[in-house]
């Protein structure tokens, strides 16, 4: 199917890698800096982060704000857009740890970080919006 006309094969081609998929779960907790972003995840490096958080932000995914200028301070934020991840986000992990998770891991070890992921959506993140409730 041609990406222009399959809606999950164009979300794929935006959040599809796991630096992407990272990144939106960690930005899920809350806006970020850059620093906490790479600290998040041992692996990543700062050229990879910068990379991926630019094509995020170009995606419309991902906002890039900057909070002071003395010293310099960004931070990285998910849009409304980034936001309604939220569900999708939950699902893959009920999926990772039913299919992918061998038996033996104690699933209590991977609980969820994020409120989001565990069905609340931060009323700092987007006060407008009534939380999401679990399924």
């Amino acid at each position: 199917p041609s990406l222009s006309i399959c809606p999950m094969l164009a979300a794929v081609g935006v959040i599809g890698t796991e630096w992407r998929l990272a990144i939106i779960h960690r930005l899920l907790d809350g806006p970020q800096r850059f620093s906490e972003i790479l600290k998040s995840s041992p692996r990543l490096n700062a050229k990879t982060l910068s990379a991926t958080l630019k094509f995020l932000e170009g995606q419309g995914v991902v906002q890039r704000s900057v909070v002071s200028t003395r010293p310099f301070s960004v931070v990285y934020a998910l849009t409304e857009m980034g936001l309604g991840l939220a569900p999708a986000a939950r699902e893959l992990r009920t999926w990772g740890e039913r299919w992918l998770l061998p038996k033996s891991v104690d699933r209590s070890r991977t609980a969820p970080r994020s409120p989001v992921i565990q069905g609340e959506l931060p009323r700092l993140a987007r006060p407008e919006v009534e939380p999401l409730r679990a399924r």
